[in-house]
């Protein structure tokens, strides 16, 4: 449903180009209509990210790449090093009281692990209201470092089946994806997936545990620059 109504959206913008005469403005602010090649450029735009948007892996690079573009060389490594001091910065709090880990992974990525009080109730989806104030923060850093793609993952105890497990823990991810919308995040950048209870991170034969194991990881990658 997501991709095709992005797709609806960047095709009815070339329609927009082409047909409503579209103006631009000069350096003194005066409108006047735009020059083939003005329309042309922005058309191209569109056209390369509709054709990210045609498999899952462009998808969520599909704007970087028509518009912004990506990171190389040593940038990436600044870049990403300076998002983590502004997670840091933004997050010391919950850091500081246990509530949420941020760790910088292999090739410049990012990892934010909720802890207890930002986990998931038994058989629910729903994200923890005492957790809503932190991802508000996340979203904005998550903004302000627009050469990024962020990978969602969900995760379960073991309570309950397989199956539904699996279910859930897409939910989850789910659920924080959606927040992370809501909060101007754009869709192309943001990835959801379930790993049910595949990867617990402490034993599910403890209650304690079992809430460390309802939680969601947020992976946060550079977008590199393509050849």
């Amino acid at each position: 449903m997501l991709l095709n109504s992005k797709i609806k959206i960047f095709t009815l913008s070339i329609a927009l180009v082409m047909t409503l005469g579209a103006c631009a403005t000069d350096e003194y602010g005066n409108k006047r209509q735009m020059t083939d090649a003005e329309k042309g450029a922005i058309i191209g735009a569109t056209i390369g990210v509709l054709a990210g948007l045609t498999t899952k892996e462009k998808k969520k690079k599909a704007v970087l790449y028509g518009v912004v573009g990506g990171l190389s060389g040593a940038a990436v490594g600044h870049y990403m090093d300076q998002q983590k001091k502004d997670f840091e910065k933004q997050l010391q709090s919950e850091i500081n009281a246990g509530l949420i880990t941020i760790e910088k992974l292999p090739q410049d990525a990012l990892l934010i692990t909720m802890t207890t009080q930002t986990a998931f109730d038994i058989d629910s989806s729903t994200i923890k209201s005492g957790f809503n104030t932190t991802l508000v923060r996340i979203a904005k850093i998550v903004n302000k470092y627009g050469k990024t793609s962020i990978v969602i993952v969900g995760h379960t105890d073991s309570t309950g089946s397989q199956a539904y497990n699996q279910q859930l823990s897409e939910k989850r991810a789910a659920s924080v994806g959606q927040f992370l919308l809501g909060q101007g995040v754009i869709p192309q950048r943001v990835s959801t997936y379930g790993m049910g209870e595949d990867k617990p991170r402490a034993s599910n034969a403890t209650q304690q545990g079992r809430t460390l194991n309802r939680r969601v990881e947020i992976f946060i990658e550079p977008v590199l620059e393509q050849n």
